[in-house]
């Protein structure tokens, strides 16, 4: 069994406050800038750790070897109960936090990141190349998180290549999500404590339709074997003018292989494994279900109580 460690640093001091803690909740989920770490602690006249929110506070989070998470505390409460809640958030809260105008011409998702993390003051590393020059993206009073997301959408729709930011340590990461395959499987029996299985067509679209600012087809792509079996069901965009002939058939390609992929999402109760969090990939097997294949982790919450580890899991099955 794994040691916990629960740092908290005040002051230029650190402190062990693991034996404070009694239970601690550890989570992410994709679209959220940052992951939060929620702790109870013991609060009382003989077991109290002196947290002041206000004052920059920070926590480290360690299992066993392993640090899983750094960051500031946001939130504290105390009352009659004797107990103390408190979230932390990792350093990505910096960019749901801070606003500003962003102009970019001709620049990548990844010069994109490096630029607000420049401009805010966050450390970065490890940023993983993206290929797609966006002609224009303007974001008027909005997040840096907005504007890496929406750079982030559209290199996807153009390269079919999926990224993501991360934080180690205290240091943000663009990461390339292929890469970050877990050697590691839950499976029916064994480490799978619990799941429910969904698959739908609800949303599905069999076309895309681009149109011009006069309204006629710029682009037009369907799915012939799709609409065999279940009919047609289309879709409109507008046309981005800044795309040229050859970026407009990369996107719609792209495009449409995303929308008519049917929803097929898991979730799952199982034993903890610190790797799983959001954006990682992980190998599912569940021969009641005849699934034995690849998927993605859209949310997590790892549980830290009594001497255990287990994990909540949200998942998703994408067609890469």
């Amino acid at each position: 069994m794994e040691k916990i460690c629960l740092l908290l640093c005040r002051s230029g001091d650190t402190y062990d406050i693991s034996e404070l803690a009694e239970s601690i909740k550890w989570k992410g989920r994709k679209g959220s800038a940052a992951r939060s770490l929620s702790v109870s602690l013991a609060d009382n006249a003989n077991c109290r750790s002196n947290i002041n929110v206000t004052e920059g506070n920070q926590l480290v989070f360690k299992y066993g070897k392993n640090e899983l998470f750094r960051g500031m505390i946001m939130s504290q409460q105390q009352g009659s109960g004797r107990k103390m809640p408190v979230t932390a958030y990792d350093n990505g809260i910096y960019l749901s936090n801070n606003k500003d105008t962003f102009i970019y011409e001709n620049k990548t998702a990844h010069d994109i990141f490096i630029d607000v993390c420049k401009r805010f003051g966050i450390k970065y590393s490890d940023v993983a190349g993206t290929a797609y020059k966006i002609p224009n993206l303007t974001k008027s009073k909005t997040t840096a998180w907005d504007v890496i997301q929406d750079a982030l959408s559209q290199d996807y729709k153009t390269t079919g290549k999926r990224h993501y930011v991360m934080s180690s340590k205290g240091v943000l990461s663009l990461v390339k999500r292929q890469e970050k395959i877990l050697e590691y499987m839950l499976e029916s029996g064994v480490n799978l404590i619990s799941y429910s299985y969904k698959r739908s067509i609800e949303n599905i679209k069999t076309r895309l339709k681009i149109l011009s600012d006069e309204d006629t087809a710029a682009a037009f792509k369907k799915d012939s074997g799709l609409e065999k079996k279940i009919g047609i069901f289309q879709e409109i965009e507008q046309k981005d003018d800044n795309l040229s002939e050859a970026q407009l058939g990369d996107y719609i390609n792209e495009t449409l292989k995303e929308i008519s992929t049917p929803e097929i999402s898991l979730t799952a109760e199982a034993v903890g494994m610190p790797e799983a969090i959001s954006g990682m990939g992980i190998y599912v097997r569940i021969p009641d279900l005849n699934i034995s294949s690849k998927f993605y982790i859209d949310e997590d919450t790892h549980t830290f109580k009594g001497g255990g580890h287990t994990m909540s899991l949200k998942l998703n099955s994408v067609n890469e």
